[in-house]
């Protein structure tokens, strides 16, 4: 019995894992922007899916492994984000509590329409959503996007032309 979900005569995960390492790890650092980091994510990425493994068949290793790398980088890459938004949050609030000109009704009337976009791209399906946020908050290219998820820039476009048509309905 062998394990790892592989049929008989096939590759184990980990002989996958190690075919694939490379390929994984400049999947991740592309979307991460670190070697270092890549490294890590795809180490823990094999952890998970070794996991997975073991309680259930996996019928595409490598695509499975791929997926896994593709969302943990994304969390990370949002995680990262978030964290550095928050540090000059704290640094700005010790500079300036609060933006000059800007009245008490301002600030809450920005809120409430920051929210109402929040909920809107909650409401987007995920691969959506995060072509919609790889391009808008990250930068980053169609091209870039479309090589991540795996589909075509046309699609792409059409996704991210999609969500904002949407946060534009949703926050009004």
């Amino acid at each position: 019995m062998q394990k790892h979900g592989a049929a008989q005569n096939g590759p184990t995960l980990l002989d996958v894992f190690f075919e694939q390492r490379s390929r994984l790890i400049g999947l991740a650092a592309k979307i991460i922007g670190c070697r270092s980091h890549a490294e890590d994510i795809v180490h823990e990425a094999f952890i998970k899916v070794d996991d997975a493994a073991e309680a259930e068949q996996i019928h595409s290793q490598a695509s499975y492994l791929t997926r896994v790398v593709r969302n943990l980088s994304i969390d990370h890459y949002r995680r990262r984000q978030f964290e550095e938004r928050l540090m000059r949050q704290d640094v700005d609030s010790c500079e300036s509590p609060v933006m000059l000109g800007e009245s008490p009704e301002a600030l809450v009337s920005d809120q409430q329409v920051l929210e109402r976009v929040s909920g809107a791209l909650a409401d987007l399906p995920e691969r959506t959503r995060d072509a919609f946020e790889m391009c808008r908050i990250h930068g980053m290219t169609q091209r870039e996007i479309a090589k991540i998820l795996g589909v075509s820039p046309s699609l792409v476009n059409a996704m991210i032309r999609d969500a904002l048509q949407h946060c534009r309905e949703k926050a009004l």
